[in-house]
């Protein structure tokens, strides 16, 4: 088990270019699935879940090729699915949730496919019963195999159908929105997730020869074609990363520069940094400039009531940014309620910041009332484990403030969602070691 070392308190300063986006990533990789031709997909993040991903899928017969760090060709002509079922596959597919979406694209090429109970960040209950329901109207065969835990699902010919689903599961959307662009007939997916990495996929699908229309709303109309073809796809910058180098500039005083941000793309996350005081300036139509901050102040409602801030589906702020949002919260003037409504474990981490300082009362495993201290207090240096991805970078921007040295364990669930993220911290000025 891995660990940092950082020597906190000190401000950091210069550009940064945000990483291809790792949700993105794991979708539109399974989607190289449904087509024996080449894809070549660039701004592919270097992170464990994707390497391991691209890893899954070589170990099956997709022949993959490196064209440069962030460049990767995909060609599935020749797959072996009988591994699906070889131990190897079975251990790597418990430590990746993202290799769920393997199923709409083999079920639809293939008619057939079968995957173990997937792992991930055990942030609380995520139930695949979307994606089953999904393929299932479809016309798909489901059945579960509780001994070995294992999920199967067989439909030899898919046709279009109307669903409305129960929840805008963006995995979810995934899987149903591959699979019905090879069923016959028209699909009508209503409550689609509609998140820019959901577009992306659409657009990317439509490329290689799909007829999906609705794309951006959550309302999606799929008429299903007899095959896909190659195509060449760049992702979108990583939001959540963008998300936390903004936390990270305000909470350590440093003036950073954040290229390319895909602005357009970011929703309503700049509005949501303003709210809590942190100054955003867009330049060059596509940066992010954000300027040394000696301190910063919370919105209240125009009722003088605190600042709530909550997650929820696409257009809503995105649950991967609650937890940075809690930590910059500790350091600015006024209090801010923060309620994770998606996921009931995420809120746990807080315990590690009440120990460096900071004044949080955990509501319940939703909400935590944090009350800021004006930087009148600043955190302290504390030796921790990352519990998830999101959690441990919060605790890495805590621990760059705290003056004196924090250690991290754990820090290959940091490694999961951000890319050589010491060696480009070091590169703006942090005293962080890896060890």
């Amino acid at each position: 088990m891995g660990s940092f070392e950082i020597i906190g308190g000190k401000q950091l300063r210069g550009e940064i270019i945000p990483q291809g986006a790792k949700n993105e990533a794991l979708q539109i990789i399974c989607a190289t699935l449904l087509t024996g031709e080449e894809v070549v997909l660039e701004n592919i993040p270097q992170i464990r879940d994707v390497i391991k991903l691209i890893e899954l899928l070589s170990d099956f017969g997709v022949r993959v090729t490196r064209i440069n760090a962030s460049t990767v060709s995909f060609c599935a002509d020749d797959l072996n699915l009988d591994l699906l079922y070889d131990d190897h596959f079975r251990r790597k597919v418990a430590q990746l949730r993202g290799s769920v979406m393997i199923l709409g694209p083999l079920l639809a090429r293939f008619g057939q496919a079968s995957i173990p109970r997937p792992g991930g960040d055990k942030i609380g209950r995520r139930r695949l019963d979307t994606h089953f329901l999904g393929l299932e109207k479809l016309g798909a065969t489901f059945t579960y195999d509780k001994k070995n835990q294992y999920y199967h699902i067989e439909g030899k010919e898919l046709n279009g159908c109307y669903m409305l689903l129960e929840e805008a599961s963006v995995t979810g959307t995934a899987n149903i929105v591959m699979a019905a662009s090879l069923a016959k007939g028209k699909t009508t997916l209503y409550n689609a997730a509609c998140e820019p990495y959901i577009q992306q996929l659409c657009r990317m699908l439509n490329n290689m020869g799909a007829n999906i229309s609705g794309i951006g709303s959550n309302l999606l109309t799929i008429e299903g074609v007899d095959g896909l073809k190659g195509c060449r796809h760049r992702m979108l910058p990583d939001m959540i990363e963008i998300g936390s180098f903004i936390a990270m500039a305000a909470m350590t005083r440093s003036e950073l520069l954040i290229k390319d941000v895909g602005y357009n793309h970011l929703g309503m996350i700049p509005d949501v940094f303003r709210k809590l005081g942190v100054v955003l300036e867009r330049r060059n139509d596509d940066d992010l400039f954000i300027p040394s901050l000696d301190r910063y102040e919370a919105d209240t409602y125009i009722d003088g009531s605190i600042l709530t801030i909550s997650d929820a589906p696409w257009p809503g702020f995105s649950p991967d940014l609650l937890s940075v949002v809690l930590v910059l919260a500790t350091q600015a003037k006024g209090s801010v309620l923060v309620h994770q409504k998606m996921f009931e474990s995420r809120l746990f981490f807080v315990d590690k910041l009440i120990d460096m300082g900071a004044q949080i009362i955990l509501c319940d495993p939703h909400r935590a009332t944090v009350i800021g201290l004006d930087r009148q207090y600043p955190l302290k240096p504390l030796e921790m484990t990352s519990p998830d991805i999101r959690a441990g970078v919060a605790l890495l921007i805590a621990a760059l403030s705290a003056e004196g040295k924090s250690t991290i364990h754990n820090i290959e669930q940091i490694d999961r969602g951000y890319q050589f993220i010491d060696t480009r911290l070091k590169n703006l000025g942090a005293d962080i070691r890896r060890v």
